[in-house]
């Protein structure tokens, strides 16, 4: 049985968090991001899309 590749999506942080809620604040933090620019890669899964989707207004998501 061969496994598959994952897909994978790129999150850049693009707008500061000041002036958002605590939670959101920390949903920037648990996807790991921890400052302005900054790009990481994520696998797809329902839990990824979740939080992205709660902080959509503040990153930018590549596919």
């Amino acid at each position: 049985m061969a496994k598959k590749k994952a897909k994978m999506i790129k999150v850049t942080w693009l707008k500061s968090a000041i002036g958002y809620s605590l939670r959101q604040k920390n949903t920037v933090r648990a996807l790991g991001l921890r400052r302005l620019g900054q790009t990481i890669e994520h696998e797809d899964t329902p839990v990824i899309r979740g939080m992205i989707h709660k902080v959509s207004h503040l990153v930018k998501i590549e596919e």
